[in-house]
């Protein structure tokens, strides 16, 4: 006899129902926010957004919840939901929370196999070096994004990876901020090679020093300030 609920002959490990509408709507948000196609402090009215996404405005409300858990949006009382400002104080959380993630995961590599990693960053950086050549800025800034991604991941530690992809979001938001800041040339590569060599070439406090400048020169771009810890350095790291 079947338990309740089930149907006789059907196993219980079949395919699920493809991805929920909400999903898919706050997956399109998401992207729209980090792209920066929804710029920060922009308003996400309910009628335009269902009409633009062709959802009814359910789904599209459970979708919006879903980055309202996210952090994504903040709801101001009497006026709807705003996508959140990247503010100096939201900023160096943020930078606080990467550099934890990112100096973790390079730490760990060095316990593993950091000449693999170094060489799958430095295959990253001439995809970089290729887009800054062109003076393709946001070519340069998508791929700035996939070398943290490479280097998170290459630690191989789930943690680590699901920690920084909550954050990946806005860290996005960030780089397209800073895109005027760069000049698309041999320096900001240049950062990002130091950091791929040091795998190789320097031990991990080598790494652990570039990796908090490489941060510590973004947030100050974005706030104009240098103030704002990234945490403690490690004892005798030199970034250079």
């Amino acid at each position: 006899m079947s338990e309740p609920g089930t149907e006789v002959g059907v196993p219980a490990l079949r395919p699920v129902p493809r991805e929920s509408t909400p999903s898919i709507v706050a997956a399109r948000i998401r992207e729209a926010i980090a792209s920066g196609e929804i710029a920060p402090g922009s308003q996400l009215g309910e009628v335009e957004y269902a009409a633009r996404l062709g959802v009814s405005r359910g789904p599209l409300r459970e979708g919006l919840q879903r980055l309202s858990q996210e952090g994504l949006l903040v709801a101001h009382r009497n006026r709807g939901l705003f996508v959140v400002e990247m503010t100096d104080d939201r900023v160096r959380d943020l930078y606080l929370a990467r550099a934890a993630v990112e100096r973790a995961a390079g730490d760990r590599i060095h316990e593993t196999d950091p000449q693999e990693a170094s060489q799958a960053l430095l295959a990253v950086v001439d995809d970089m070096a290729a887009a800054a050549a062109t003076g393709d800025v946001r070519r340069v800034s998508t791929v700035d994004i996939r070398f943290h991604q490479v280097l998170v991941d290459r630690a191989r530690s789930p943690q680590l990876s699901r920690f920084h992809a909550t954050l990946l979001t806005e860290t996005r938001m960030c780089i397209h901020l800073l895109e005027p800041t760069y000049a698309v040339d041999e320096e900001r590569v240049g950062e990002h090679r130091e950091i791929a060599r040091s795998f190789t070439r320097g031990g991990a406090r080598r790494t652990d020093a570039l990796l908090v400048r490489h941060m510590r020169d973004a947030m100050h771009r974005l706030t104009g300030s240098p103030r704002g810890s990234l945490g403690p350095p490690v004892a005798g790291a030199q970034p250079s």
